[in-house]
């Protein structure tokens, strides 16, 4: 079935990705920065999946580790097929507050790595005229909740961009914008989960599934669950001052 690379593997929606691409029997290559958890979760899923995994481990904020990851993508042998761009956190603290040199790592993982990730994807799969990549992004793109809103709106904005482009190469580029998610991701960025109610929450299989689904139909942009889709309306459709007000209880 081809292989997909992944990264931010080791936990949340990277590693269910990493999972569910296993169900489908695609060979993987795992990216993150936590080898130990790479292993282990390679491990598990060769012995479950009977596919082949590679591990490579990676900080994408060092532009060596990236571009480590830029030479696998255009490697010819076991050509990868579907690029996950799924690495990222949130920062937990205004911009004004924060550490400036922590601002540029995160903006070097979900903008830069992202960027010259796509291009290697893309010089490999265009001359095989097939292939896709999958951007994830958030519903906070919609938002103004600090600098993860900015990087994610770059996000879509990019994918959309890119998917014009690639417009009859038999290359596709997919973003996907899950709103809130049951993973480690608040609990990393100290946030608490308390604050909104069950209903706003999705799982990370339901959110994988539908950004898979979308990749394979070809879709440009997926946001998972029709609550999220209706809310995503609701968004564009707000003026830009009430969307501050709203964003400040986020």
């Amino acid at each position: 079935m081809g292989t997909a690379l992944v990264t931010g593997a080791s936990a949340g929606l990277g590693r269910e990705f990493a999972w569910q691409l296993a169900e489908a029997h695609h060979d993987l290559v795992l990216v993150a920065r936590d080898a130990e958890r790479l292993e282990t979760l390679a491990a598990q899923l060769r012995a479950v999946g009977g596919i082949h995994v590679e591990v490579l481990p990676a900080d994408l904020g060092v532009d060596d580790d990236v571009q480590r990851v830029a030479a696998r993508l255009r490697a010819v042998e076991r050509p990868v097929g579907l690029l996950v761009n799924n690495a990222g956190y949130g920062l937990g603290e205004p911009f004004t507050r924060g550490d400036l040199a922590v601002e540029e790592a995160a903006l070097a993982v979900m903008v830069r790595a992202v960027l010259v990730l796509s291009r290697a994807a893309t010089d490999a799969m265009i001359p095989r005229g097939r292939g896709a990549i999958l951007n994830v992004g958030s519903i906070a793109a919609l938002m103004a909740s600090g600098t993860y809103s900015a990087h994610k709106a770059w996000v879509n904005t990019f994918t959309q961009s890119l998917a014009r482009t690639l417009r009859g190469t038999g290359v596709t580029a997919t973003v996907v914008n899950p709103g809130l998610t049951r993973t480690e991701f608040h609990q990393r960025a100290g946030w608490g989960s308390g604050q909104f109610p069950d209903l706003a929450w999705l799982s990370a299989e339901q959110v994988v599934a539908e950004s898979l689904t979308a990749v394979r139909r070809g879709a440009v942009e997926v946001t998972p669950s029709l609550r999220y889709r209706l809310g995503a309306a609701l968004l564009r459709a707000t003026p830009p001052s009430l969307v501050r007000v709203i964003s400040r209880s986020f």
